[in-house]
């Protein structure tokens, strides 16, 4: 249900209209607008009472702007969007459930701009007051019933056109056949009578009959004979043939001997002689032939293996023309290829002694008892040519959550946590464009705000449930987006920036500590200060890098304790202007960057199998990193 209600509201005064479905009480929709214009006036009279005390720092009215929506009620809950037009609010009543609540919206917004275009008409004009609504109440009042109902614009159109001047009966009516009209189609009726009348034309002609007269028969048969003159003659040929071939089966002797007995043989009776070139030439006579090529000289060539254990010549089969027999040529077979899987030319005649705590593994070493060397490069020569790869035995789902802060001086001006839940599926060449389906739950929830998921992949079940189903995809999907209240949202640092302008010097320092609750210390963590000026001297303490291009200075801290003592970066630099000069004041801000990874979220949500004992997917590593972390 898209939208419930539609209602006509002065900022000033009751109300003008108001219209509902015939499902929806208009008691519940007085409710909802009486809750929407107490919503109002608190608003209004807040902002008043701040003028009045000198305080405007609260902004403009949020209910005073051009359009809008509001969540009125407490109990039931209803969606309000609204358009300002002059001194008359424009309301479209809705549901304000979770399921489907964009729908509404959107559709609830091209109701309310619909009857926002009944109200212009009727007024002639922007300048819709109570005065002017009231001279065409009735042509309102019935539009914004077709309007709630649902009209396309070109029956809208149609109906604003002949809401001046022409009856109220003509403007509801006529505008049934109007997007026909438009779109070049015939209406109902006309349709229903042309398939009628094909209809009866159809039957007319199967049930009709003709009869030829005598002189037009005989007149065709005489065209036939002049088109067809010796079709009689052919006729009496073929049943002749057919008679005499009758009566010779019929006097074979079926025990006679074969005529094909008195044949002399004819060897070259199936060939066709040709009696072109093919003879001569004998690139025709072999162009059918396919012959094996030889393999090239390079495979023919044996390969050295230096593998500490498998050192030798391996594979490699050498041609000649000498005429050696087979045994000369495979006569190397019996020394192990060359030597690399005799065992006897590595281990000894002596019997490996056992040794205890390894469970006869130890019986696998072919070499010495001496470990073996490494060379300088750090890997064997068959280390080079293995290359380990993990495998998914799954689906793999992990949790993506980004954090941004600002802090004045010590103070937490905003924050705001915003997490994805990522489903990585198996490759389409491993699963053979399977659908991956299966149920989870999500817990730890008590913080989050909203959550928005992927509904072509992912239905709710309900108490945290979710079912997904999608095809395989060589990407990481994301499936649930979630946000936390600020005020429920876990701070993984705090910086403070402290400025001081004494004279043509300026000194900068940053401070930071950690969240002594933190899962893990933070690691490689990029403090970065954007500097007013290029400066010419600069002192820094710790060491940092300064970037003059974009006039940045950058500190890298390797791991940040999570209980110790707050750190500080400090930065001088002398400025053109003094404090003196009551200019304006140096404005230097610092941004925050980090990125960490571990098998827990850092807001604390955590993803379960639906139910106990049952791996439907793997949970792999989550990612936390910071958005816009900044201090001024």
């Amino acid at each position: 249900m898209s939208c419930l209600a539609l209602s006509l509201q002065p900022t000033n005064g009751s109300d003008i209209l108001l219209q509902t479905r015939e499902w929806f009480p208009p008691a519940r929709a007085l409710v909802a607008l009486s809750a929407f214009r107490h919503t109002r006036m608190a608003f209004a009279t807040g902002k008043h009472q701040s003028v009045e005390d000198g305080d405007t720092s609260l902004g403009d009215d949020p209910l005073a702007a051009s359009s809008g929506q509001l969540i009125v009620g407490v109990e039931s809950r209803y969606r309000v969007v609204y358009r300002l037009v002059n001194s008359i609010y424009v309301l479209g009543i809705t549901t304000a459930d979770q399921d489907d609540s964009m729908n509404n919206v959107f559709e609830c917004i091209s109701i309310v701009n619909q009857a926002v275009s009944v109200v212009v008409t009727a007024c002639r004009g922007v300048d819709v007051t109570p005065e002017k609504l009231s001279r065409k109440y009735a042509e309102v009042y019935l539009a914004l019933d077709i309007v709630l109902r649902g009209v396309s614009n070109i029956r809208l159109a149609a109906m604003l056109a002949t809401m001046h001047g022409d009856s109220i009966a003509k403007m509801v009516h006529s505008a049934f056949d109007t997007e026909n009209k438009v779109r070049g189609a015939d209406s109902w009726s006309i349709v229903e009578m042309q398939a009628a009348e094909q209809q009866a034309g159809v039957e007319s002609f199967s049930n009709a009959s003709f009869e030829l007269p005598l002189e037009t028969l005989e007149a065709g048969d005489e065209v036939a004979v002049a088109l067809a003159p010796n079709v009689s003659g052919t006729l009496s040929e073929q049943q002749d043939k057919e008679v005499k071939s009758e009566e010779g089966e019929g006097e074979k002797d079926p025990f006679a001997a074969s005529n094909a007995l008195g044949k002399p043989e004819e060897l070259l009776g199936g060939f066709k002689k040709d009696k072109g070139q093919s003879g001569t030439d004998l690139t025709l006579a072999l162009a059918g032939l396919e012959v094996t090529s030889l393999p090239p000289p390079a495979a023919t060539e044996s390969t050295h293996i230096g593998v500490e254990g498998f050192e030798g010549e391996y594979g490699g089969i050498e041609f000649s023309n000498d005429g050696s027999t087979l045994a000369e040529d495979f006569e190397g077979m019996n020394q192990a290829w060359g030597g690399g899987l005799d065992a006897s030319e590595f281990v000894g005649p002596k019997k490996v002694p056992k040794s205890q705590g390894l469970g006869g593994l130890e019986l696998l070493q072919t070499g010495s008892d001496a470990p073996p060397t490494v060379p300088a490069g750090g890997a064997t020569p068959l280390e080079n040519f293995l290359v380990k790869k993990t495998e998914m035995k799954g689906p793999e789902m992990y949790i993506s959550e980004e954090i941004s802060a600002e802090f004045r001086e010590s103070l937490l001006a905003r924050v705001g946590l915003m997490g994805v839940v990522y489903l990585r599926t198996l490759p389409p060449n491993s699963s053979g464009d399977k659908e991956t389906e299966f149920s989870f739950k999500i817990e730890g929830t008590s913080g989050v705000k909203r959550v928005v998921m992927q509904s072509s992949r992912v239905s709710s079940l309900g108490n945290g449930m979710f079912h997904v189903r999608t095809a395989p995809s060589e990407k990481p999907i994301p499936i649930l987006k979630y946000s936390f209240l600020p005020r429920l949202t876990p701070l993984p640092l705090r910086v403070r920036l402290i400025k001081r302008h004494s004279g043509t010097l300026l000194s900068v320092m940053v401070q930071y500590v950690s969240n002594p609750d933190l899962p893990a210390p933070l690691t490689d963590v990029t403090f970065v200060v954007k500097l007013p000026v290029d400066p010419t001297l600069l002192k820094v303490s710790p060491k940092a890098v300064l970037n003059r291009s974009e006039r940045e200075l950058k500190w890298h801290i390797e791991e940040i304790p999570l209980k110790g003592s707050p750190g500080r970066l400090r930065a001088r630099m002398p400025v053109d202007s003094s404090e003196e000069d009551g200019g304006e004041e140096i404005e230097v801000v610092g941004y925050v960057k980090f990125s960490i990874q571990g098998t827990q979220s850092f807001s604390g949500i955590s993803l379960w199998p639906a139910s106990e004992g049952k791996t439907d997917f793997y949970q792999v590593n989550h990612r936390y990193e910071s958005g816009v972390y900044t201090c001024n």
